[in-house]
């Protein structure tokens, strides 16, 4: 039995028992990510149609989140009273409550107790209390992710005593809807995939040369150029995906009012979508409708390719960063969460260098090369965003010529420990762990069509979001991790669920969970557990063959 330090939130620390797993008795449980600490104890509790949910007056809507996903898949009434008070004795039914609850469980972890007569969920906040929702769904036979009721199945809950918190506060996944696009409803159909592994930062990559999907209304050939291209793109099939306009024309975009839907959506699953606006590269797409912004001399049309291509806007043209900050404007009004990203990843600086307009910016500005002038055009893309309360996030290449000073990195291609090491806050998405795009076999034709490279599921699950040497002194820098999903070759949702899971359940568990119980052959056994859960859900999914995938 291991013990570890668990640092807890406001300079607390002390010992919990980290994930103990009483094998035996745990192993039909099939929770994932793998809680804490885990005690399994005699009995179950029956739940019934006409069980009770009882909850203080401030988590009245996680008991309704709660009797929605019942009601929908046990039938029933599932009544919430929102009145309990502490102290209340609760019989055959289940409590939620952050009354009482263990403040070093901080502001995500749950504390889970089943026993034969009742349930009972406790945390310091809403999130956690959700979380500890998220747990309890599992503990249920997997149709209870079912979308209709389903008749003869016997709603059991084994009792357990669960005492949870996130090793992470950073668990992310980033859908590219540039590529291809996905409408609202297969967005908020992610979300929920999400929500049941704990996941909580959704990143939107929502412009690229290949499309522009969030409408700007001061801007509308954004979305009336920019998000439509001539067809499917990428050597696909025409067929293989819905993404078509009533003219033929391939794309579509999000109105203001669906971003606003798909965020309350995730806010309800304590999920922060975090919008990306990339400049100055990866930008075709904006300048195929506004192409006073790039470069003079160039022709800008939106391509049905991926690669490093010609979209980068002209930092030596004012009116570019009066285009970039009224856009800005409007997206901070439809997303409330911390973090803005700004892309900044392959910049075809080859642009500036032949610009003679860019070349004497540079001169003026004292700047040496291409690099110190993308970080001057960061740099000042930053100011704005600071002056708006928000934080810019960016990808490795923003540290190329100096990092802009409150930047985060996301670190996709290296750079996360020095920056780290620099003071700066870093999420790590490395291309090897993280790129769910990448073939999950070295048999291609067994495999739909990827984008390269080989990620299997046990190297997923084998990343450590702390890089190798880091000093303990400069951890607390990195912010967790997310599994990315570039769609160059991923043109409807069904393909993409197959990419997701169950990688998506490697990226969850190892930056829940501690890593002292990531135990890969166990892992195994659970995955095999949670394929009825999807089943019941209608995910399209990979069925792990770890073994043979080599």
């Amino acid at each position: 039995m291991k013990f570890i330090s668990k640092k807890w939130p406001a300079g607390f620390s002390i010992l919990l028992l980290a994930a103990t797993i009483f094998a035996a008795d745990t192993n039909e449980l099939g929770l994932i990510p793998l809680p804490q600490k885990i005690q399994r104890l005699d009995g179950a509790f029956q739940l019934a149609a006409d069980t009770q949910i009882f909850t203080d007056p401030n988590s009245f809507s996680t008991g309704e989140f709660l009797a929605a996903q019942l009601r929908q898949s046990v039938g029933g009434h599932f009544k919430v009273s929102g009145k309990t008070l502490p102290g209340m004795a609760i019989t055959d039914g289940i409590l939620l409550t952050t009354a009482g609850a263990d403040p070093f469980l901080g502001g995500e972890g749950y504390a889970l107790t089943v026993t034969t007569n009742q349930v009972i969920i406790r945390a310091p906040t809403q999130a956690g209390l959700f979380y500890g929702v998220q747990t309890l769904l599992q503990l249920l036979p997997p149709q209870i992710f079912s979308s209709n009721t389903v008749a003869d199945v016997n709603w059991i809950i084994p009792s357990v005593q669960i005492t949870d918190v996130p090793r992470f506060k950073w668990r992310g996944f980033m859908l590219d809807v540039s590529r291809h696009f996905y409408t609202k409803a297969e967005v908020e159909k992610v979300l929920d995939a999400m929500a049941w592994y704990k996941l909580n930062t959704f990143h939107w990559h929502l412009t690229d040369d290949q499309g522009w999907r969030i409408e700007i209304k001061k801007y509308p050939k954004l979305t009336e150029i920019g998000a439509w291209r001539d067809g499917v793109g990428f050597g696909l099939a025409t067929n293989s995906t819905t993404a078509y306009g009533a003219d033929g024309r391939y794309g579509g975009f999000y109105t203001q009012d669906d971003i606003r839907e798909v965020v309350a959506y995730a806010a309800a699953r304590h999920i922060t979508v975090v919008p990306e606006i990339e400049m100055p590269g990866h930008s075709l797409a904006a300048l195929a409708a506004y192409p006073q912004f790039g470069c003079p001399g160039n022709t800008f049309t939106i391509p049905t390719k991926g690669g490093v291509l010609a979209g980068i806007y002209d930092p030596a043209n004012e009116a570019t960063f009066q285009f970039l900050d009224d856009v800005l404007a409007e997206v901070f009004q439809l997303f409330p969460g911390k973090y803005i990203h700004l892309g900044g990843d392959e910049v075809p600086k080859e642009t500036w260098k032949k610009s003679a307009d860019c070349q004497a910016l540079m001169e003026r500005e004292n700047l040496k090369n291409e690099d110190e002038l993308q970080s001057w055009f960061l740099r000042r893309m930053e100011k704005f965003v600071n002056a708006n309360g928000k934080t810019l996030l960016g990808w490795s290449e923003i540290m190329h010529g100096g990092v802009a000073p409150s930047a985060v990195v996301m670190d996709w291609i290296g750079g996360g420990k020095e920056a780290a090491g620099a003071g700066h806050d870093v999420v790590m998405t490395p291309t090897g762990f993280c790129y769910l795009d990448y073939y999950q076999s070295t048999n291609h034709t067994t495999e739909p069509k990827a984008i390269g490279g080989f990620l299997p599921l046990e190297k997923v699950y084998s990343l450590d979001p702390i890089p190798a040497g880091l000093p303990p002194e400069n951890e607390a820098h990195i912010l967790g991790g997310q599994g990315n999903l570039w769609t160059e070759f991923i043109p409807n949702l069904n393909y993409a669920e197959y990419m997701m899971f169950p990688r998506l359940c490697a990226v969850a568990e190892v930056t829940w969970s501690p890593k002292s119980a990531h135990d890969w052959d166990y892992f195994k056994t659970r995955v095999v557990q949670n394929e009825k859960r999807l089943d019941a859900f209608g995910v399209n999914y990979r069925h792990d063959d770890s073994e043979t995938a080599k």
